[in-house]
């Protein structure tokens, strides 16, 4: 279950793909634009799920960084010394953007005088005094990060693609479960 001095144990692994898959789906499920077409009757479905896909990624980001101070992690594999500057930046932002997009837009929803509105019908009512500006201001850092998010989660698989193909070692192997068989590029 945790982790070892050669891989991640399945608690990360599940974090890990669950996270990955979360923001997929709530970034495809984005209605993103300006306020007018964001809470149109036209997103009465997709918005709903797009927030309470956002809400799961904090929590279990929260949860994620939680079991990340108590659990081991592999032993980091020898590269350069920018290319452990550089994964340590983009794994620190992304942890970073998994906290901030959710934050951004529940500010955001609340400074506009918008509940947040969760699936099965459930609504969180604002907790601040409206301040439209300010919201619109969080709702368009929010849609920015939504797309850099992307970004970065798109050149951090290319990155494990990269180690696994062209380096030969085993970074992409450390966060695949068991069950998936991939043949190991090389050993340690």
């Amino acid at each position: 279950m945790g982790s070892s001095g050669t891989r991640y144990g399945s608690i990360t692994q599940f974090f890990h793909w669950c996270t990955a898959i979360l923001v997929l789906v709530a970034f495809v499920y984005g209605p993103g634009g300006p306020e007018q077409r964001v809470y149109s009757s036209a997103h009465q479905i997709d918005r709903p799920l797009h927030e309470t896909l956002g809400l799961c990624v904090l929590a279990l980001t929260v949860i994620r960084l939680l079991w990340r101070m108590i659990d081991t992690r592999p032993e980091p594999f020898p590269v350069s010394r920018w290319m452990g500057i550089v994964a340590t930046a983009i794994q620190s932002m992304l942890f970073l953007l998994l906290l901030a997009l959710p934050l951004t837009a529940i500010g955001g929803a609340w400074l506009e005088g918008h509940p947040l509105t969760l699936i099965a019908g459930r609504a969180v009512p604002p907790i601040f005094a409206p301040s439209h500006d300010v919201g619109a201001a969080l709702a368009s850092v929010h849609k920015w990060l939504g797309d850099t998010i992307m970004w970065l989660a798109g050149f951090h698989a290319l990155a494990a693609l990269y180690h696994h193909i062209v380096l030969k070692d085993d970074v992409l192997i450390t966060m695949l479960p068991r069950w998936i068989p991939v043949r190991r590029a090389r050993s340690r």
